[in-house]
């Protein structure tokens, strides 16, 4: 399988995600965003950085990329598409997900350890995990809080199209200990179609035990298995 790995200028995650991909023993491929080529990508990722350097917002010059206007195609003709933290950031922007991510409540940049609790498994990127499950994946952004208005909240929950939420490592209410304060604590959210994920915490630097935690190879297991068996979600993407 061939994950290919979006890579603007101010992007840092990118090895990070072509090393999970290795240890998942699978191919990364490298795609530039002054590139509209995605060679043959099962998946593409849109890692965490700070594209353009953050100018104007998060994700708002790297939407107009020419590589972005494949990803927007790709993602409009089912194919995976995974953006981590920045990367969600750039699918907000590019209006392939909704809502936005703003400045954290502590208006403090946040690097630790988050507990998320697995909403849903009908995606793509969750197809080896069970609803309710806890994963021990980190964080590190300054603007991650997730907003979005009372009408997209409730399609989203509605529409099991949260896959994550912040919660306390018992998997209750993560409370004040939320790493951004984001509305009703989303750490994660899928377009209508199920093929698009953004998520702020980073599974690339959870994928071995060497790392605190091989919690994030899991979202990359999923990936591989729904690509191998995509009847199985025929109906959703």
């Amino acid at each position: 399988m061939r994950f290919g790995i979006a890579v603007f200028p101010g992007t840092w995650s990118d090895r990070d995600c072509a090393s999970a991909v290795t240890l998942a023993g699978h191919e990364p491929v490298m795609l530039w965003h002054k590139d509209a080529d995605l060679h043959g990508s099962d998946c593409v990722i849109l890692p965490g950085g700070f594209s353009y350097g953050d100018y104007l917002r998060c994700g708002a010059v790297a939407r107009f990329a020419p590589l972005m206007k494949s990803v927007a195609d790709f993602a409009r003709s089912g194919g995976l598409v995974w953006g981590i933290c920045n990367g969600f950031q750039i699918l907000c922007e590019a209006h392939l997900l909704p809502g936005a991510l703003t400045r954290n409540s502590s208006l403090e940049f946040r690097c630790e350890p988050a507990w998320l609790r697995v909403e849903t498994t009908t995606s793509p990127f969750t197809a080896q995990c069970s609803r309710g499950d806890l994963l021990r994946i980190p964080v590190s952004h300054g603007e991650g809080r997730y907003v979005a208005d009372e009408v997209t909240l409730a399609a989203l929950e509605n529409e099991g199209r949260v896959v994550f939420r912040y919660v306390a490592r018992d998997g209750g209410p993560v409370g004040e200990q939320s790493p951004n304060g984001s509305m009703r604590d989303i750490a994660g959210i899928l377009n209508d179609r199920h093929n698009v994920l953004g998520m702020m915490p980073h599974p690339e630097r959870a994928s071995e035990d060497a790392l605190g935690s091989s919690d994030g190879m899991r979202l990359f297991k999923s990936v591989t298995h729904a690509v191998a068996h995509e009847g199985s979600f025929a109906n959703i993407w």
